[in-house]
Parts: structure tokens; C-alpha cells; sequence
């Protein structure tokens, strides 16, 4: 262990974990405070700099403590030694966003596989514990459907990991499972998940991004079977309004019938208010005359 100027070092190449000004964080400086640093911070050494490979944190926690060293062990680490080393060290944590995991078993996967190893997990030899080939086998599957929120676009990733941070009766959140269908879907698709999403303010059930992933395969996702789907009751919902298309198309002007949806939601809006002006005016009215 020796001591490293703070400003000598630089965090991981596309570290995936954040480290976030948060109450975490402030405990830990609290922490440092009171009782110096009890776990050096792992780092590297590179051409003119040290690359922090465990211990953002840490070194985050030191920095707003004013101090300029850190205790820190150097180790002699490949690039892909250095990768598998991050992501173990830092799954350590007890707050991780499906996000992080997603992005450090994929960051993971790629380093074993440029060693020439497939397995995200170690293989089990013949002293191995009774039930760990098991356990190994769907730690390795549970790796590998994190690594599927890879292929998600930042603002529905950004929805998985609202579900473990904030009030779903606020905000639009989504669990594991449905964003590990809508992965599955292009770009634009998911984009067009997202536009229906974000308007009519729901957000799909497992079941029914197996519908949207289907519909996906057949090429024929668009706007309005999706709203269809999504707009299906579910048990965990409260009953929406609903109406019929065909009677409210029937009312439209022939100018308006094939109009974007928002646009006819628009004018049905203004045409309510209207309608609600109209009524207190004749109620108006009715009172004076009698």
C-alpha cells in the first residue's frame, strides 16, 4: 500500500457505476471522517496517471474532505484483468441500478471473452459445494438478461431504474422483465413504445410487452395496435375511459378523419370546452330570465 496524490488519478474508462452526490455518500464522508480510511482504493498504473480500478467512492469521499493523498494499493493489471476486477469489486455495493449491473456484466462478458473465456460465471470443479452447478448456471442466465437492458434506449433504461428510485404513482417506471422484451425491439420501435408510453401515461405489464415483442417479429408494430395493448386493463389498474372509435370518427368533419390522433384529441378537448362555455351561458341565461 502507498500514498497517491488525489489529482494523479482517473476514474475507469466507462465506469459504469455512478457515484452520485447522495445521502450514501454523505455517510461515508462522515464515516472517513471519523475514522480515516479503512479500505485503500485499487488503481493501476498507466503512462503519466493512475486509473482507478476500485474505490470511486472512496476517492469522491476523500476529494470533498479536502484531502490531496489517498491510500491506495497498485496493482500490475491488463485491460481486461482491470475490467473483470471493476465490476467484481464494485458489485459489492448495496444499492446497484439495473442499469450499472447491465453495463458491468457487459463490460465483464467482453473482457472474458477476449481471454478466451465464455462464462460470466467460474467453472464448478469436482470439490465444488452440492447445488452450486445449479446456482451458477442461473446466476449466468440472470448475467446475461442484464446485459439484455443494454439494448435499450437511455429513456426506457431510464424507466427500469425509476422503478427501484421513485414513486411509481409519480412517475413512469417499468420492472426488469417487460424492458427485457421491449430490448428486443429496434430503435425506432422502442422509440414509438416510448412516444405511446410518455402519452397516454402508462407503462406496459410483462404480458403485454410479449404482445408488443410479437406484434415486432411480424412487422406489424405501429401506433395504433400499441395503444390497443396498452390500454388493455389490467389488474393492477384502475378502469380507464374508454371510447368508441367508430361512433366518435362518425362525428368528425371529413377534413378531420384522417388527421394524427393528437390533433383530433385536441379538437375533441376544445370542442368540450366549448361546449362546457355554451352551457353556462344558456344556465346564465335561464337564471336572469326567470
Amino acid at each position: 500500500m502507498t500514498k497517491i496524490k488525489i489529482h494523479e488519478i482517473r476514474p475507469f474508462k466507462n465506469h459504469p457505476y455512478q457515484v452520485n452526490e447522495d445521502h450514501s455518500l454523505s455517510e461515508l464522508v462522515i464515516s472517513i471522517k471519523q475514522n480515516g480510511l479503512l479500505n485503500p482504493v485499487i488503481v493501476r498504473k498507466k503512462e503519466n496517471y493512475y486509473e482507478l480500478i476500485s474505490g470511486h467512492r472512496r476517492l469522491k469521499a476523500m476529494d470533498k474532505l479536502g484531502e490531496i493523498e489517498i491510500d491506495a494499493t497498485i496493482k500490475e493489471l491488463t485491460d481486461e484483468e482491470a475490467t473483470i476486477l471493476m465490476v467484481d469489486s464494485n458489485l459489492q455495493r448495496e444499492m446497484i441500478l439495473p442499469s450499472e449491473k447491465a453495463f458491468a456484466y457487459k463490460m465483464k462478458s467482453d473482457a472474458l471473452k477476449k481471454q478466451g473465456k465464455e462464462d460470466l460465471c467460474p467453472e464448478v470443479t469436482n470439490n465444488s459445494p452440492r447445488g452450486n452447478n445449479k446456482e451458477m448456471k442461473d446466476n449466468k442466465r440472470q448475467m446475461y438478461r442484464y446485459i439484455r437492458l443494454t439494448y435499450l434506449i437511455p429513456e426506457i433504461l431510464q424507466m427500469v431504474d425509476d422503478k427501484l428510485t421513485k414513486d411509481k404513482n409519480l412517475f413512469l417506471t417499468m420492472g426488469i422483465k417487460p424492458g427485457i422484451e421491449l430490448s428486443y425491439l429496434t430503435k425506432d420501435e422502442q422509440r414509438l413504445v416510448y412516444s405511446e408510453m410518455v402519452y397516454e401515461n402508462i407503462t406496459p405489464s410483462h404480458a403485454q410487452t410479449i404482445k408488443i415483442r410479437e406484434l415486432s417479429k411480424k412487422k406489424e408494430l405501429n401506433a395504433e395496435n400499441l395503444e390497443d395493448i396498452l390500454l388493455e386493463n389490467k389488474g393492477n389498474q384502475n378502469e380507464k375511459i374508454s371510447f368508441n372509435k367508430e361512433k366518435i370518427n362518425a362525428s368528425l368533419p371529413n377534413d378531420m378523419k384522417n388527421r394524427d390522433k393528437r390533433y383530433i384529441e385536441e379538437y375533441i378537448i376544445k370542442a368540450i370546452d366549448y361546449y362546457e362555455k355554451h352551457q353556462k351561458i344558456k344556465r346564465e341565461k335561464e337564471e336572469l330570465d326567470f
